[in-house]
């Protein structure tokens, strides 16, 4: 822990809502409710310390309880977790929650990503989630919003949202094979500037060698989960590297 909390000041602090008008899911801050999530958040590092945790990954499915309760407060502290090396990966994904790990460990960033959608006409994937989100990948201080949908689920929270910086960026996944063993698929691409979605969630526009089409179609073709962690840099020969040591199959996808 003591290397968790020296990270802790380079990698958080707190800034204030945006308009809560801008969004019609989003409301302001109160004391409150950002006090639950610091209270989720000390829970969450003090199971780490416990466990000796150097990752975890958490899944959630219920209506109107206190366990949705503590679910709906989990995504400040497991953002601060993700930033200060000990990736967590939520719909319980511990494939991914490894692809975080390496990712981090390669000082890129392991930000926890999905699929959101794809642009045909300007040729790059929305991707993104509702966190944990990684410092690393951002330029900008995090933004904390409390959303009244709490991300398309019943209940509410307060979210973690960074805007990814621009340049170059690694995706990472981690699957499993037919007969069971651990398999990397990897790609590089570039972060665009522009628009994205205001749900109060971290995501980037994307674009790859292949359009995003034969993009998909390639990347699903793997298997995959449908989670990845998402880094900055081009990260595609370390992890070349890291596949050998570990006689690991590397699939690139769209070099």
């Amino acid at each position: 822990m003591e290397r968790l909390n020296a990270r802790k000041q380079k990698c958080w602090n707190p800034s204030s809502s945006p308009n809560p008008n801008a969004d019609p899911i989003a409301a302001p801050i109160e004391p409150q409710d950002l006090g639950w999530s610091c209270r989720v958040a000390v829970g969450l590092e003090k199971l780490v310390e416990d466990f000796a945790l150097d990752g975890l990954t958490y899944y959630y499915r219920g209506l109107a309880n206190e366990y949705e309760q503590v679910a709906a407060g989990m995504i400040v502290g497991l953002s601060l977790l993700t930033g200060q090396g000990v990736p967590c990966s939520g719909e319980g994904d511990l494939k991914n929650c490894i692809a975080m790990f390496i990712m981090d460990r390669l000082g890129a960033g392991g930000s926890y990503t999905e699929f959101y959608t794809m642009d045909f006409v300007d040729g790059f994937i929305l991707m993104g989630h509702d966190g944990p989100g990684h410092i690393a990948i951002s330029d900008q201080k995090p933004i904390l919003r409390k959303l009244k949908l709490y991300h398309g689920k019943a209940g509410y929270g307060v979210s973690v949202k960074f805007k990814v910086k621009t340049g170059p960026i690694t995706i990472l996944g981690v699957t499993q094979t037919q007969d069971g063993r651990l398999k990397m698929l990897a790609t590089r691409g570039e972060s665009l500037p522009g628009p994205i979605l205001e749900i109060g969630n971290t995501n980037s526009r994307l674009k790859f060698s292949l359009d995003p089409a034969s993009f998909v179609d390639a990347w699903c073709a793997q298997g995959p989960t449908h989670h990845c962690a998402l880094g900055v840099g081009h990260q595609l020969s370390t992890l070349t590297k890291i596949a050998d040591l570990l006689r690991l199959e590397l699939v690139v996808v769209s070099r």
